[in-house]
C-alpha cells in the first residue's frame, strides 16, 4: 500500500480529531474523577440509587450535548452540581405528581443492600437528613456530604450566602432534635 493512503486508513483526518475530542476527553474525565461523589449527592437527596445514576448520568449527557455552547468550560464541576440538584428537583416533582394521581410506584426505600453498607447509626442520620423539607436537605447535603464552601453551595442551590447560612442553621437545629428524640 502506498504511504499516503496507509495513513489516510490509519488516522481519521485532522478535522474529525480536533471536533469530538475535547468534549469526549473532558467529560470522561470528569465522569471518572467525580461521578461517584455526584451520584452520592444525589442519592442523598432522592433516596434510590438507581435514580440518583439516572440522574448523573443525565447531567454528563447534558454537559456533552451542550459542550459548544458552553462559554465557562473551567466551570463545569459547578455546572454539573447544578445540573445533578436540578434533576434531583425534578424526580421529587415527578414523583408528587404520581402520588397526586395514586401512580406512586416507590420502591421500599432500604434495600438489602442498602442496609448492609449502612450501619444502625448511619441509617438514621440519613433517613433524618431525608425527612428534612426539600431546600434544608439540599443545603446540609451540599455543605457537609459535598464538603462545599457557602460560597459554592449558594451557587449551586441558586441562593444567597446568608440564605445557605440561615437554612443550614435551622437544619441542624432539626437534625438535632430529630436524633434526639429517636435516643
Amino acid at each position: 500500500m502506498p504511504t499516503e493512503i496507509r495513513n489516510v486508513v490509519e488516522e481519521p483526518p485532522p478535522e474529525l480529531q480536533t471536533v469530538a475530542a475535547p468534549a469526549d476527553v473532558t467529560v470522561a474525565e470528569l465522569f471518572a474523577a467525580h461521578r461517584l461523589g455526584l451520584v452520592r449527592f444525589a442519592f442523598l437527596l432522592v433516596g434510590g440509587q438507581e435514580t440518583a445514576e439516572d440522574v448523573v448520568q443525565d447531567a454528563f449527557a447534558a454537559v456533552h450535548r451542550r459542550w459548544g455552547r458552553l462559554a465557562d468550560r473551567d466551570q463545569l464541576l459547578p455546572y454539573l452540581r447544578t445540573a445533578v440538584l436540578n434533576g434531583c428537583r425534578a424526580v421529587h416533582r415527578r414523583r408528587a405528581i404520581a402520588r397526586r394521581f395514586g401512580l406512586d410506584r416507590e420502591v421500599p426505600f432500604w434495600s438489602a443492600e442498602s442496609s448492609a453498607l449502612l450501619g444502625e447509626t448511619r441509617r438514621e442520620v440519613f433517613a433524618a437528613v431525608r425527612d428534612l423539607p426539600r431546600r434544608q436537605r439540599e443545603a446540609v447535603v451540599l455543605r457537609y456530604y459535598l464538603d462545599l464552601s457557602e460560597a459554592e453551595t449558594a451557587a449551586v442551590m441558586g441562593v444567597s450566602r446568608g440564605t445557605v447560612k440561615s437554612t443550614t442553621s435551622r437544619a441542624l437545629r432539626t437534625l438535632a432534635e430529630k436524633l434526639e428524640e429517636d435516643r
